[in-house]
């Protein structure tokens, strides 16, 4: 079957069509939540780019973990969470942080140059309290009875209950020493020797396994060349949000009714698959490509192609696809699903 382009069913540029929230001379932040893409289901994903001496303000998600993967910079990150658990940390490119729903954290950019960062929650639509706002929703009185102080040493506080997301640090960052150690939030999965490998790519796993803070996320950062491809596969009950963060490519994803899926994702794009749909990326137009790939399961599970046909037996593939026995090509005997595979074949032309 000849695979047909269908762009907009499971994919958007998250830099083109994501929801711009907010921007200015100190940074940005854009978002797809299901409001733009509504096949997501328990996940969503932002952008956030911090340039230096700017602050993604305290804030917290209550409805949603949070996982995030920083691109470039340097910054500082600092999370409260509950029974006054506090950790602040540094993290710079391809390090990763976890904040529980609820956890009141910040990211400061305490480095010279840009700071990227791709969040993934939890909820397809998640939401937001920033401390700023949550501090004007109270009276003077009630704040300095909160902090055993007059109501007047408040009324120079200019509040409301709108969040100001992006601000600019005052002075030059506090760092303390201890933010140089690890931190159980924190985990530096470019860091990692890749668990899976081969000559045409690998797949350095941020899971439960190698990260215990993880509860219901996960990420995979997987990089293919242009003569490898990531085999046909599905995960059983594990959907699947991925970020383009270089190179371009081409999937192809069926859905229940038999109908099929087929699109292009360049630098920026990202892309959702539900649970259990059969997929496969493949690369093109570029020597490589690595996505930043998050799942909704701390230790996503997936079933691939090449194990499942050593599964049976010649006689049930050959009823399966309805051909003479003879006619089945030589599969090659596989125990445990690569992942990766090589592309010994060119890619397959597609209909507009």
């Amino acid at each position: 079957m000849t695979p047909k382009l269908d762009p907009r069913a499971h994919s958007l540029s998250l830099l083109a069509d994501g929801e711009l929230v907010e921007e200015s001379d100190l940074g940005s932040i854009q978002r797809v939540t299901a409001d733009q893409l509504p096949i997501l289901s328990g996940l969503s994903i932002k952008r956030l780019v911090l340039n230096p001496g700017a602050m993604r303000t305290p804030h917290w998600h209550a409805n949603a973990n949070e996982l995030t993967y920083c691109v470039s910079g340097t910054s500082l990150v600092s999370v409260l969470d509950s029974g006054s658990q506090f950790s602040s940390f540094t993290v710079g490119p391809g390090e990763m942080f976890h904040v529980d729903s609820g956890s009141l954290h910040h990211i400061e950019n305490i480095g010279q140059d840009a700071a990227e960062f791709i969040l993934a929650f939890r909820h397809e639509r998640p939401e937001d309290f920033g401390f700023g706002a949550a501090f004007g929703a109270m009276t003077d009185a009630v704040l300095g009875n909160t902090y055993d102080l007059p109501a007047s040493d408040f009324a120079k506080i200019r509040r409301d209950t709108t969040d100001r997301r992006i601000a600019a640090r005052t002075g030059d960052p506090v760092v303390p020493p201890s933010a140089h150690f690890n931190d159980p939030h924190k985990f530096a999965v470019e860091a990692q020797s890749p668990p899976v490998g081969s000559a045409v790519g690998s797949a350095r796993l941020a899971r439960v396994q190698y990260w215990p803070a993880l509860k219901d996320l996960s990420m995979y950062s997987l990089r293919i060349r242009e003569d490898g491809m990531r085999e046909p596969h599905w995960h059983p009950i594990t959907a699947e949000m991925g970020y383009v963060a270089t190179g371009s490519s081409r999937m192809t994803v069926m859905d229940p009714d038999g109908s099929l899926d087929t699109w292009y994702l360049n630098e920026g794009d990202m892309y959702f698959i539900p649970r259990a749909y059969p997929h496969h990326i493949e690369v093109v137009d570029a020597p490589d490509l690595h996505f930043a790939i998050f799942f909704d399961q701390p230790t996503p599970g997936d079933i691939g192609y090449r194990a499942s046909i050593s599964a049976y037996s010649r006689e049930a593939l050959a009823a399966t696809f309805n051909v003479h026995i003879d006619d089945l090509p030589d599969f090659p005997f596989t125990n445990s699903d690569p992942l990766i595979v090589n592309r010994v074949n060119p890619v397959d032309p597609v209909t507009p």
